[in-house]
């Protein structure tokens, strides 16, 4: 059975949901000079915003402007918990300002007083794939170490802000993904001097795991002064959990899984949680021809900065080896070799329930606190018929994640929530694509920019209200 105060909820992205870009004082983050694109196309960034071209997160599914109906429709399914994050360049619109933007302060006090109001609990995200481009035009992003500087301020500042209002915190969304194949444009941010398709973005491992590193330090700072001056505050990481299994018995495909595992899954999980680099990261970096430039604090700095509970997305595992299917999938910005007993999205993910109890059983067992599943969904074309949308994939795809995630909660692992992604239909992270729906509630908007913005209960938003009545004991 799952814990009485489960958290049940789902979860959105500022630039992937807002909207209202250039509103009340909000600067241009990286994403809003991002392009739309598919899953063959790439995204585009371009350095001005250019009058011929759509960029999706400009109006998003608006948010801004729908924020009441849309709290008060996960009021009515039940949510518990609404994880989201807030947009950096809304409170510092350049990122360097001193002060911060007062109307974007405001708007998110808003959010969070309705969420109370339909006794929903705010999880929030400080950083989800959010950076003022002007921080990402003048250091490079994370690469540079002023950053730190200037993400702490930012994050201090909410905190400060939305005390007695926000109880749960997450510092970074998957910053696992700064290692992995668009972590330069999504997580790090770096595209100085950068105009063009986003996949062609070149970063070396180098800059990658040096702008993880001051990522690190960033968020232990922010950690450490957040457990001094509110105790009360339960502060989390997160990363994107990729189950890797060995493509075949091959013994040296199960250490090239364990590997594959350790790089991905644990690097980032151990310097967060244990407050250390692991044992097998030296060797990591030599392999990849990496130095990290430290100072004589940062390992005290990490050491004090780790967090309360852990947190992770699932979306599909892969199979890794030298032996087995030759056909190689894609996913959530990550890859490897196809799984013969999976079925596979409309967008080539893997779906495999059953690796989302091993993810939740095997960070539990290395970490031994609390565990929560913060993404977790299916993108899939929806369509509408006569006002409704039958989804029944999305039902069957959440009824067997959920299943699976109550047989990891009795095997005994402190499972305390599960928000499943883009609740409210949202623009794709990877494509700029609104046709890749995660939601149980339909936004009309469409991959050109035009809608209007209605939103529609899916048949998976009373399904799902039934699963959180029951505390996921109804799954029919």
């Amino acid at each position: 059975m799952f814990r009485k105060d489960f958290l049940w909820g789902g979860a959105t992205a500022a630039n992937q949901f807002e909207g209202a870009w250039n509103e009340d004082g909000k600067g241009p983050s990286v994403s809003d000079m991002c392009t739309g694109g598919t899953k063959t196309t790439s995204k585009w960034i371009t350095k001005t915003i250019e009058p011929d071209r759509h960029y999706p997160s400009h109006e998003a599914s608006d948010f801004y402007h729908h924020y009441k109906e849309d709290i008060a429709l996960l009021g009515e399914m039940g949510y518990k918990c609404f994880r989201l994050s807030i947009a950096w360049s809304r409170i510092f619109p350049t990122g360097m300002e001193e002060e911060p933007n007062e109307k974007g302060l405001a708007f998110y006090d808003h959010v969070f007083d309705e969420c109370k109001k339909h006794g929903i609990e705010p999880l929030v995200t400080i950083s989800h794939y959010e950076m003022p481009y002007t921080l990402a035009e003048k250091y490079n992003g994370w690469l540079s170490r002023e950053v730190i500087d200037h993400f702490v301020r930012y994050a201090k500042t909410i905190l400060k802000r939305y005390q007695g209002k926000v109880k749960y915190w997450i510092t970074f969304n998957e910053i696992n993904c700064t290692q992995m194949l668009l972590g330069d444009i999504i997580s790090s941010s770096m595209v100085k001097d950068f105009s063009g398709p986003i996949d062609q973005i070149k970063c070396t491992e180098q800059a990658r795991y040096q702008a993880l590193h001051h990522q690190f330090l960033a968020s232990a700072q922010v950690i450490a002064w957040a457990h001094q001056e509110y105790p009360e505050y339960k502060m989390g990481n997160m990363i994107a959990f990729v189950a890797a299994y060995p493509s075949s018995c091959n013994p040296k495909d199960i250490v090239t899984a364990q590997k594959y595992m350790q790089n991905y899954d644990w690097y980032c999980d151990d310097v967060q949680i244990l407050g250390e680099y692991p044992y097998y990261a030296q060797k990591l970096w030599e392999e990849k021809g990496v130095s990290l430039v430290m100072q004589e604090d940062d390992r005290r700095i990490l050491k004090e900065g780790t967090v309360d509970f852990t947190t992770f997305s699932y979306y599909m595992s892969v199979c890794v080896g030298t032996e087995g299917e030759s056909d190689e999938i894609g996913g959530n910005l990550t890859g490897g070799k196809k799984n013969p007993y999976l079925k596979a999205s409309d967008w080539g993910w893997q779906i495999d329930p059953i690796g989302i109890r091993y993810a939740i059983n095997a960070v539990y067992d290395r970490y031994r606190i609390p565990v929560m599943v913060v993404e977790n969904g299916l993108g899939a074309y929806d369509e509408v018929v006569d006002g409704a949308v039958h989804d029944d994939y999305r039902i069957d795809y959440m009824r067997e994640h959920i299943r699976q995630m109550k047989l990891a909660a009795e095997d005994g692992a402190d499972l305390m929530g599960y928000t499943c992604w883009g609740c409210i239909d949202l623009v794709s992270a990877t494509t700029g694509e609104m046709r890749k729906r995660y939601g149980q509630i339909y936004v009309d908007k469409y991959d050109d920019g035009t809608g209007t913005m209605e939103r529609l209960r899916k048949d998976s938003f009373f399904w799902y209200q039934k699963v959180i009545a029951s505390n996921g004991e109804d799954l029919g």
